[in-house]
């Protein structure tokens, strides 16, 4: 084994307390160290994940307790998956963000480094933990991160973004509390295995009951509706970076708790039909509001929501062919959505309003950029040769498998809505002439930046011209989601029982 996966949030801890010392030595190393973790835990993912795929699922004990007993961590073709892309867009933030702006001074640079590694810790441990109660607490570690980087510019709009999320995080965490202490009352374990197995013995009252609470819990950080009335102020206060972060890590773990939790600790089919309607709620109110925004980054925040919902109605179809697009979905999101936000953050640099009149011309004056923003929203719009082409056809197709033709429609309908407000951009970028009384002044993206979004707009043309190369991946992910006794076997069987 190349590593273990209790490095994945061993380091990033570490690190985080570490960087105020390592500040006091050489004040760079606040910027240098968070970029080593990130680089480090990308080549430990991967690894793993190769590791995983060509032997079996690692299931890591922690303090020599087995489990159920103990805690474990489940590294897995479906947690490792998502770690691999989390770690690595951690590591393209992180990249963008190195002197993002030059006049950001050490105590401020420190901070922000030290939350980003928090973050992607407890996204991680979101993840690969099989303990419910562990999964809280890294809910609670990335809430607390998110809540802190969005009031980074400490403004009064930061601060009332900040503070609504507080509010709604703390409400969700509750919720997700009092479903951990029923479930606990009833089956006397936190271990995710343990109870899948013994789910059927637990009270149908309380079981409907903890899975309410679950969703409600969990369903902040997924941004589902109406949950999710803190990401539009979030993504928009919070500096371009963490916008990136949120859609690209965050929203990821959000949405495989949610699925983990029906998939493998309820493991019935109708809770199934509650993440379409979730979704399809969820989808259509995010992209008519996306449709009325005149605030880029306002106008992103309801796109990324939107495609949260789009992908909890594929996972909602509970098939094969559902799972498979809604992995694809979320691999297409978690690249093209932070280089919109990443590329729309060096569009509107010099204007705290963000208002899309404001990039009016900038073409002229910033192609690259606009280019790569461009090929973003042609990306998450759907159109082809793009990577986002491929994850919709997956998911009309699966649709299409199940008669599920009102979805379909929906889903068509819902994509021209987005085709007209990601063109209206487009449209101000390239087809009107710069202004400068309208329009902000160019700021020059840093060697960093671009480099980051020069990586992302490679692999969505590498998607989308071989998808191919990471259909394979996805594949096995979905299997593994499914397989639920497979799930409850690798966990229990390094304990006393082994439950067939």
């Amino acid at each position: 084994m190349v590593g273990s996966p209790v490095l994945l949030i061993a380091i990033p801890l570490l690190a985080a307390f570490l960087i105020p010392l390592f500040g006091m030595v050489w004040k760079e190393s606040v910027r240098i160290v968070p970029g080593l973790v990130l680089a480090y835990l990308t080549y430990l993912s991967a690894s793993l994940y190769i590791e995983v795929i060509n032997t079996d699922t690692i299931v890591e004990i922690i303090a020599g307790w087995r489990p159920p007993w103990g805690i474990n961590l489940v590294f897995s073709p479906l947690t490792g998956f998502l770690t691999t892309i989390m770690t690595f867009m951690g590591f393209i933030v992180w990249l963008y963000s190195y002197r993002f702006k030059r006049n950001v001074e050490f105590e401020a640079a420190k901070k922000y480094f030290i939350f980003l590694m928090l973050l992607v810790a407890g996204s991680v441990g979101i993840v690969i933990t099989g303990d419910i109660f562990n999964q809280f607490v890294f809910i609670e570690i990335v809430g607390i991160s998110a809540y802190a980087l969005t009031a980074f510019y400490t403004g009064r709009d930061s601060a009332e973004a900040a503070f609504k999320y507080l509010i709604m995080g703390s409400l969700s965490a509750s919720a997700l509390l009092i479903a951990i202490i029923i479930i606990y009352s009833q089956l006397g374990t936190l271990n995710m295995a343990e109870i899948a197995a013994n789910i059927d013995n637990m009270n149908p009252y309380y079981r409907i009951i903890a899975m309410i609470f679950f969703i409600i819990g969990i369903g902040v950080e997924a941004e589902i509706f109406p949950l999710n009335g803190w990401a539009p102020d979030a993504y928009t206060e919070a500096p371009g970076p963490v916008g990136g972060a949120f859609s690209g890590i965050v929203a990821k773990a959000g949405i495989y708790a949610m699925v983990r939790m029906m998939f493998t600790l309820f493991d019935i089919a109708g809770p199934m039909k509650i993440l379409i309607v979730i979704g399809l709620i969820t989808l259509i109110v995010a992209e008519t509001s996306a449709l009325r925004q005149e605030k880029l980054k306002r106008m992103l925040a309801y796109s990324s929501i939107g495609q949260m919902g789009l992908v909890l109605v594929a996972f909602g179809m509970g098939t094969k062919a559902g799972v498979f697009a809604a992995l694809f979905l979320m691999l297409n999101h978690a690249i093209t959505k932070p280089m919109l936000f990443l590329s729309g953050s060096f569009l509107t640099f010099n204007t705290t309003e963000k208002y899309i009149k404001q990039i009016t011309g900038m073409a002229k004056k910033m192609p690259v950029v606009s280019i790569i923003f461009v090929l973003g929203a042609l990306a998450i719009t759907g159109f082809p040769p793009f990577s986002g082409f491929w994850s919709k056809m997956a998911f009309l197709s699966a649709a299409a498998d199940e008669n599920l033709l009102f979805i379909m429609a929906t889903i068509l309908i819902i994509s021209i809505f987005e085709v007209v407000y990601y063109f209206r951009v487009i449209n101000r970028l390239f087809f009107f002439e710069y202004d400068d009384k309208i329009s902000v002044e160019p700021h020059k993206p840093g060697f960093n930046g671009m480099i980051a979004l020069f990586v992302l707009a490679f692999i969505v043309l590498m998607i989308g011209f071989y998808p191919s190369s990471v259909t394979g991946f996805i594949d096995l992910a979905a299997d593994d989601l499914l397989n639920t006794h497979q799930y409850i076997d690798k966990v229990l069987q390094l304990g006393q029982t082994i439950i067939q």
